[in-house]
């Protein structure tokens, strides 16, 4: 996967959204299935219950939350699922605060990384 984007679940689709998929493990309230126009809900690459109920989006616990998620992540077939993903896919979420979700983080994750003596594209 090349080319990932975040975005509120709670934001219009577009054209320019590729693949759109729910990354968060709770339905979003007030929104029909018709309305997100999901092309895939991937629930396991959300926070485990008990990390998301930790970090209660708390800005102080942010760096944490990262470094916790991001173990989490490692042995997560979710991981694998979602970069097996090709063109432009858009991680849809539900939290208010477009920097500080757990949205955020997968995508760097999923980012490629250049390879040593590469450049990044």
């Amino acid at each position: 996967m090349r080319n990932v984007a975040i975005k509120r679940v709670y934001e219009k689709p577009a054209k320019s959204d590729g693949r759109r998929i729910l990354v968060d493990r709770l339905w979003p309230r007030g929104v029909s299935k018709r309305a997100a126009a999901l092309d895939g809900w991937e629930k396991e690459a959300a926070p485990s219950p008990a990390l998301r109920t930790w970090f209660d989006h708390k800005p102080e616990r942010f760096a944490e939350f990262g470094k916790r998620y991001r173990a989490e992540l490692k042995a997560n077939p979710a991981v694998e699922a979602l970069r097996a993903l090709t063109g432009k896919v858009t991680l849809l979420y539900g939290a208010k605060d477009p920097k500080i979700n757990h949205a955020a983080i997968l995508a760097r994750v999923l980012k490629p990384r250049a390879k040593p003596g590469r450049k990044a594209t």
